[in-house]
């Protein structure tokens, strides 16, 4: 695997990248924000989309979106945004994906795999 680009330029290492896909709390932020028509996204609409991913589209408690909204804010958007693959506006609350079709491939071959978990 080669370094992957994001729409920035930027160049991501191969081990970076796989890194933050490893995760899927990280993968269903990706994969929201590919799936919304919006440029950005507010983290409590996304904290609510990637609650409901993980636990396969069953509702979700209080307790379970803000635990959600916190490791967001503390370790999977700050991790996604320094590989280059998200920007995360902590003034704003808005998330932007900027990897463009990078994230849909890395997801689409990840996608096979979580089905068997």
């Amino acid at each position: 695997m080669t370094a992957s680009t994001t729409e920035s330029g930027r160049s991501i290492p191969p081990d970076v990248v796989l890194s933050a896909v490893a995760d899927e709390h990280r993968r269903a932020v990706l994969r929201s924000l590919n799936q919304t028509d919006q440029n950005e996204m507010d983290v409590d609409a996304l904290a609510d989309l990637v609650a409901e991913r993980v636990r396969n589209g069953e509702p979700s408690d209080d307790d379970h979106r803000r635990r959600i909204h916190i490791a967001l804010h503390h370790i999977h958007l700050p991790k996604l945004e320094a590989c280059g693959m998200i920007l995360y506006d902590t003034e704003t609350n808005q998330v932007r994906n900027v990897t463009g079709e990078l994230s849909q491939r890395l997801l689409s071959v990840v996608e096979p795999y979580e089905a068997r978990e």
